[in-house]
């Protein structure tokens, strides 16, 4: 769980919601997520990041594709990225596939003079980036939190606020104290069985005399235990990052997203 917190300059959370008080989760969620962790088996997830400059529209990046289970939770991804306006969508991939420790990308800059034959890069990275959510719900001690502290619960949506150091405190991480201050608005919606059906977040950054940016990212879930295969590349497509040579444009890590990606895959053994 490594690297969450890079990036936020490049992000931001709008007003406070209203509170009422908050009521006990009917199912525990944190145990409905835990029996979801079968191998050869998943989730769909679709997610929308959105980011506002001083109140004018900035860069709108959409995740799609497959989050593959082990007992640990997470650990293969096959997620498609498209993103539109903004600087830093260049430097992101369109297609990452993630299994065990390592993860492959192609498209944009990644697909760019790479030997012949080859379509992909390879990373030797087993904690990589999958959503540009702030709030990983794939963590039990975040999703605790995000029932526990919610100012109020109605038809299974739980709504309130964390700060980014509550969230850096979650992950076991240090975070600049002036960041650390925003505050993060969410809403987590549950089905019956104490599925995550979304989460939403929405935070604002101010910096001063240069304006203001708000980020709102809404992920959602469909398809809880569908029989997920997720397999890596032909290996005579892939070039490790190793071969491409020290005049290569391709980036020696891959960026932890475009906007502000806290959420990440992890290989079983990095935990």
């Amino acid at each position: 769980m490594k690297r969450i917190l890079a990036g936020l300059t490049l992000a931001s959370c709008a007003a406070l919601m209203t509170a009422t008080p908050a009521q006990a989760a009917p199912v525990n969620p944190v145990k409905a997520l835990k029996k979801q962790y079968v191998a050869g088996h998943g989730v769909r997830v679709s997610e929308t990041s959105r980011m506002t400059m001083n109140g004018k529209n900035g860069q709108t990046r959409t995740t799609n594709g497959a989050l593959g289970f082990g007992k640990s939770g997470v650990v293969a991804a096959d997620l498609r990225f498209r993103d539109n306006g903004g600087m830093a969508g260049g430097l992101m991939p369109t297609r990452s596939i993630t299994v065990g420790k390592q993860t492959y990308v192609q498209g944009g800059i990644y697909s760019e003079n790479l030997p012949e034959g080859k379509k992909w890069v390879r990373y030797a990275d087993p904690s990589v980036i999958y959503t540009s959510q702030p709030l990983d719900v794939f963590d039990s001690k975040v999703l605790k939190a995000l029932v526990s502290k919610a100012k109020s619960s109605k038809s299974g949506t739980y709504r309130g606020s964390l700060t980014f150091a509550d969230v850096s405190k979650l992950y076991g991480e240090k975070i600049d104290k002036r960041l650390g201050k925003i505050k993060i608005n969410y809403a987590l919606d549950l089905n019956s069985k104490g599925l995550i059906n979304s989460v939403r977040s929405e935070y604002t950054m101010d910096f001063g005399v240069l304006g203001s940016t708000t980020t709102t990212v809404s992920t959602r879930f469909t398809g809880w235990g569908a029989k997920i295969t997720i397999k890596a590349p032909p290996s005579d497509q892939v070039a490790d990052y190793s071969e491409l040579g020290a005049e290569t444009e391709v980036p020696q890590e891959i960026p932890n997203g475009s906007l502000n990606s806290l959420g990440r895959v992890e290989a079983p053994s990095a935990r």
